[in-house]
């Protein structure tokens, strides 16, 4: 919250030189600046007694400010951090100071219109995915993998039936909810008739997801589910299922949900009991962590998402370093990941450095493959 309050003033400071019709206004300006950095946590906290409407509006101004806030700190103490070192080495700034105040926010501006159209326009990623174990009855199954929906308030019902429309244009077998689905509060996904969405995706095998820590941020988990499952999704919580009576789908529940709800996970090899491990095994788990453990368990194909590759540049140079792989396909050995950058977006709906994507999936089956 420090760190928070002294970019708000930081960020601040430097607006109110660049705009001279707030300059004189003295507290006026800096009231106005306050409200605005207030506004993320005010809908956060008292989001459920605002109307919706009003919601949709605060939860967007803050979430953008939020942007604001982050690439202005940045571009900002990255010219000053020049102007300081060429002042002492050459005893002159490199370049004017007043022109940086007016360029830098016109490029934040440039790279937050191309980061709305980045978060809004969804590509097709498509991997071809081979599994050395035969299919009695298939040689190739055709899946669509989507994580981090977040749908909610910003996320919201128009937005999910443009994602349903583009998945059934893929047809595919089966589809895959790697988490996150929804964005907490469970209240906006329900007025809007968001399950009823849900249920137009056209896959013959089924729909499959996993939770994500976000189904379990606002302490209504349960009640995820219960929507979740009302709009035609099969929610494995620790669980696997036998497809067609040829492969497994296992779903690892998030493991955030300790952290959220004081109850652990199980471990895979206890999710996996009771599996025939001569059939081809696809692992949803939320988060890829510890790859290590979906190899050793016998586990094909791993699908995650959560890392949303950063979201925002430079935070994909920090999810590469944390996670095994945070965006893209990896084989481990016997195990084969591919980890979703996302659909949407959490906090602002904005991409730079990365974009929303569908997963599109040809996997085959045999020795020969």
């Amino acid at each position: 919250m420090l760190g928070y309050i002294s970019a708000t003033y930081y960020v601040g400071s430097r607006l109110l030189s660049v705009l001279p019709m707030l300059t004189g206004q003295g507290p006026y300006s800096w009231l106005a600046i306050s409200l605005l950095a207030a506004t993320p946590f005010f809908v956060r906290i008292y989001g459920r007694k605002i109307s919706s409407r009003w919601l949709a509006t605060l939860t967007l101004l803050g979430d953008y400010w939020l942007a604001v806030l982050y690439y202005l700190t940045l571009l900002w103490l990255a010219t000053d951090a020049v102007a300081f070192f060429m002042v002492l080495f050459t005893g002159a700034p490199p370049f004017s100071m007043p022109a940086i105040d007016l360029i830098v926010p016109a490029v934040t501006v440039a790279m937050l219109i191309r980061g709305t159209m980045n978060a809004r326009t969804a590509r097709v990623n498509s991997y071809q995915v081979a599994v050395a174990k035969d299919l009695p009855a298939r040689r190739e199954l055709r899946a669509v993998l989507v994580s981090d929906i977040h749908l909610g308030t910003t996320v919201n019902r128009r937005r999910l039936e443009q994602m349903v429309q583009e998945i059934n244009r893929l047809a595919p077998d089966i589809v895959f909810l790697a988490g996150d689905v929804i964005d907490g509060n469970v209240e906006p996904f329900a007025a809007q008739g968001m399950a009823a969405v849900l249920r137009q995706l056209q896959s013959p095998l089924g729909v499959y997801a996993v939770m994500g820590n976000h189904e379990y941020m606002s302490g209504q988990g349960e009640l995820a589910v219960e929507h979740l499952q009302e709009g035609g999704v099969t929610v494995l919580r620790d669980a696997w299922v036998e497809v067609a009576g040829e492969f497994y789908v296992v779903g690892r529940d998030d493991r955030a949900r300790h952290r959220l709800t004081g109850k652990a996970r199980l471990s895979l090899e206890d999710v996996m009991q009771g599996l025939d491990a001569t059939k081809p095994i696809i692992l949803l788990d939320h988060q890829p962590w510890v790859l290590a453990e979906a190899q050793s368990a016998g586990v094909d194909l791993q699908l995650s998402g959560h890392t949303h590759h950063g979201q925002f540049f430079p935070n994909n140079l920090v999810t590469q370093r944390l996670f095994e792989l945070d965006w893209g396909y990896l084989q481990k050995g016997a195990l084969q990941v591919v980890v979703s950058c996302g659909y949407a977006t959490w906090g602002p709906p904005i991409r730079i450095g990365s974009y929303s994507e569908i997963v599109e999936l040809g996997i085959t089956f045999g020795s020969k493959s």
